[in-house]
């Protein structure tokens, strides 16, 4: 899984990044499943954290949250987006198990 981040209108201190880290870690039950993890967060009035996940099998997810303090966002953005993945690896489980059964079906 390739992670990138990239802070716009401020500098992302190490805390910041540990932080972030630690969060990413959450998910660690999908890496084999993520191509690409990629995170923007942006600093205007307030703090803008946004992610896009590439699955393998060719999927984008895109989320976006808003919040006064950079760690809320983050803690945020990573609710939905955990929420999402599991989506998503639950609707290619339901298409596995079809295909599996369609096929035994034929078989028979």
């Amino acid at each position: 899984m390739n992670t990138e981040v990239k802070a716009v209108h401020f500098t992302m201190r190490d805390d910041a990044r540990e932080y972030l880290d630690r969060k990413i870690a959450r998910i660690h039950n999908a890496e084999n499943m993520i191509v690409d993890l990629l995170f923007t967060l942006t600093k205007d009035k307030d703090f803008s954290a946004e992610a896009t996940v590439n699955f393998r099998w060719g999927v984008s997810i895109h989320v976006k949250e808003h919040d006064f303090d950079l760690n809320p966002a983050i803690d945020k953005l990573m609710d939905k987006l955990e929420a999402k993945i599991t989506k998503e690896k639950e609707k290619v489980k339901d298409v596995n198990e079809k295909t599996q059964a369609a096929e035994k079906h034929r078989t028979e």
